[in-house]
């Protein structure tokens, strides 16, 4: 098998990451054309098994078996002798392969056609929480590449010919991979890069071979003291050696401290021969002047002292921020005691993210209906979307404080933190930001795959806070009343987000249209899916490139990612495909599209307000119907088409079901079971019941 791109996996004591790495090489990518040559380094565990019975059941995967444990540099030459495709990459047993990576990369690889692809790199750490990005800028080559980090191994996709030609290979023991790619920046002439995320490295799981701190470590200095015996460093000027020299210091002296005590003079006095082969005569700074001098017990004490501030300086800052949140706590119940401000709303939203949802359009419905009450929004840094002139307070500032004691109303889509205090005189409004598809709330214990960060006691102290809760129609308040079950009241009045939909104009339509410069005659469909708790990063399960090419020419498709998602994920490479996945207005781009495409999302109920074509796509509704339960059966009472299969799919399209008489029908039984209070004014029944005290 040829082709592209192959995938070299070498593999020990992985057993319980290995699928998940395998998976994400060959069921993610969308069909990629992929050899995966996977190298099996003598684990004792059963990750030869797993490889076998991917084999028998995959053609592209090829499996290696070494007669001993060399370690994982010799394993990926072991994998890159039987390498066949243009270009490698190294895929660690652990790591994992972003969603839909692939298509990007190769297109990328066939465009440019580099001596290496860069690519970024982020980190999943022991809790799966995945941050750190790593994302290649300006990507130096030749020696000038020795003057700064190297890219991780995972983020360098490299010409195979280009290994072959220069004899390129891993080094045996540790460390070999961060030469080995500074290696291949030394020898390649042409670099392109892919700046989103495309790897995900596990560098501090349980049993990962860094995380371990055994005497191996030390070879790090043997490794690179080959690199800088190359006779392209040696052909440098002194400036650049200097500057080499430094950075590879710094880099072992960084492992020096995670080896175990008893090997570190040992090491240090190696990276010391180092320094005095390869570095000037005089190296700049007392701290590299005495690790060319070997002067150990020096170096130690010059670490030492130097470590006393920041020792110090840590338990200062700590101090000092629980001085000063202790300060804060206290303002706020001296604020609890004065009295309450009676034309005062603090609005949120979305965990303090922005201006958005329900708590939005009460806010502006307020200012028509009961224009005596201000209202002040608690938005994070960062927080998106704020209209100018809406005032804001920062969470934990005294403003914040202050407005959460002193407020009449406090308005929210989600929850505010345990520390909020209701007082009696208090009026505590939730909207919820969704008809719930999936089972919430106290119902939830019932599917243990769901309970990530839920806690059971907190909902139930938060529901004793609420006086009011917001349904959009009766099966929500059927729901929830067993499921956030309250003293209060609930007010079944449709949700106010969505008046601006059940109010909109074809001018409405045409402008949202205009925004995104779309044609009179294209049609645009909305694909918006929603979050997956088993996916730690946003992976769509419909390949949208894909779809807008065998929708043909006339279409163009809008990618909303969840905005759960933030960390990962890049933009689609179809020109007819938009990524609006961090554009304010939900509402907006359901004016903008003729068709809406989800799945699980709660968009469904607010998009069909719009009496409009919307099409189910869901290939794992098994799936999520047993993991995270639900509230009935879409695959039968879905609001037009439901399909399970990209043909499927697209089939719906071509064949006109889409917008059949039979769609059509579906569509009028869901919006009289789901939008039948939908009429433009649940933002002004909210107001007149809250505010204005109104209960006719």
């Amino acid at each position: 098998m040829s082709g592209l791109l192959t995938v070299v996996t070498p593999v020990w004591r992985v057993q319980g990451y290995l699928t998940e790495c395998l998976d994400s090489v060959l069921c993610h990518q969308h069909d990629a054309a992929v050899q995966l040559v996977a190298v099996d380094d003598a684990s004792p565990d059963h990750c030869g098994a797993l490889l076998d019975e991917r084999a028998a059941a995959d053609p592209r995967v090829v499996v290696v078996r070494l007669d001993r444990t060399r370690g994982p540099g010799e394993a990926r030459n072991a994998g890159l002798e039987r390498a066949t495709g243009d270009y490698v990459w190294f895929v660690d047993g652990d790591d994992w392969i972003v969603p839909g990576a692939l298509a990007v990369i190769e297109a990328r690889l066939r465009s440019e056609k580099p001596d290496v692809l860069v690519t970024g790199v982020a980190r999943e750490r022991w809790n799966r929480q995945v941050s750190r990005w790593t994302t290649p800028d300006r990507v130096a080559l030749g020696p000038a590449a020795l003057t700064a980090p190297p890219p991780p191994l995972g983020g360098l996709i490299v010409r195979r010919q280009l290994l072959h030609d220069a004899g390129l290979r891993f080094r045996p023991g540790a460390y070999e991979d961060l030469v080995f790619a500074y290696e291949v920046l030394l020898t390649a002439t042409t670099v392109a890069t892919v700046e989103p995320a495309c790897y995900v490295a596990r560098p501090d799981r349980p049993g990962a071979l860094r995380a371990t701190g055994t005497a191996t470590m030390t070879g790090a200095v043997a490794q690179f003291g080959h690199l800088l015996g190359r006779p392209e460093v040696a052909a440098t000027g002194p400036e650049v050696r200097r500057r080499v020299t430094a950075r590879a210091a710094d880099a072992l002296l960084g492992v020096l401290h995670r080896v175990p005590a008893g090997s570190r003079r040992g090491m240090f006095a190696g990276i010391a021969a180092l320094l005095r082969e390869h570095g000037p005569d005089r190296p700049e700074g007392l701290r590299l002047r005495l690790v060319a001098g070997n002067a150990f017990t020096a170096y130690r004490a010059l670490r030492a002292v130097r470590r006393v501030p920041r020792r110090v300086a840590r338990p200062v800052r700590r101090w000092r921020r629980n001085l000063r949140k202790a300060a804060l706590r206290g303002y706020y119940q001296w604020q609890l005691r004065r009295p309450i401000d009676e034309n005062l709303a603090v609005y949120a939203a979305y965990w303090y993210r922005g201006y958005a949802c329900n708590p939005a359009a009460v806010y502006e419905t307020a200012a028509e209906f009961a224009p005596r009450v201000r209202g002040v929004w608690v938005v994070r840094a960062g927080g998106r979307d704020v209209p100018a002139g809406v005032p804001t307070v920062r969470p934990g500032s005294r403003a914040y404080f202050r407005a959460l004691a002193r407020a009449k109303y406090l308005i929210n889509n989600a929850t505010f933190p345990p520390y909020v205090v209701k007082r009696p005189a208090q009026v505590h409004v939730q909207t919820h930001h969704g008809t719930p598809l999936k089972t919430m709330g106290l119902d939830q214990p019932r599917f243990p795959a769901s309970l990530a960060g839920f806690d059971a006691e907190r909902m139930r102290r938060n529901l004793a806070k609420w006086d009011f809760s917001i349904t959009a129609n009766r099966h929500t308040t059927l729901l929830w009343d067993r499921q956030f079950p309250i003293g209060g009241e609930t007010l079944e009045t449709g949700y106010p987000r969505n008046d601006r939909l059940a109010r909109a104009t074809p001018a409405d339509t045409a402008a949202a249209r205009a925004e995104f410069g779309v044609a009179a005659h294209e049609r645009v469909v909305l694909y918006a899916p929603t979050h997956r708790e088993w996916h730690p990063v946003f992976t769509p399960v419909l390949d949208v490139d894909a779809l807008a090419e065998a929708l043909g020419p006339d279409t163009r498709v809008l990618l909303r990612g969840h905005y759960f998602y933030d960390s990962l994920g890049f933009p689609p490479s179809h020109p007819r495909v938009i990524d609006v996945s961090r554009h304010p207005s939900i509402e907006r781009l359901c004016l903008a599209s003729d068709v809406l495409i989800t799945d699980f999302s709660s968009v469904m109920f607010d998009y069909a307000v719009l009496d409009r074509p919307l099409v189910i796509f869901a290939p794992d509704w098994d799936v999520y119907r047993a993991v995270r339960g639900v509230s009935f059966d879409l695959a039968a009472e879905h609001a037009g088409t439901f399909a399970r299969t990209f043909e499927e799919l697209v089939e719906a399209f071509r064949s006109g079901q889409v917008q059949g008489a039979g769609a059509a029908g579906m569509r009028t039984r869901f919006r009289d079971r789901f939008c039948a209070l939908e009429d433009g004014h649940a933002g002004e029944r909210v107001v007149r019941r809250v505010f204005l005290g109104e209960t006719g």
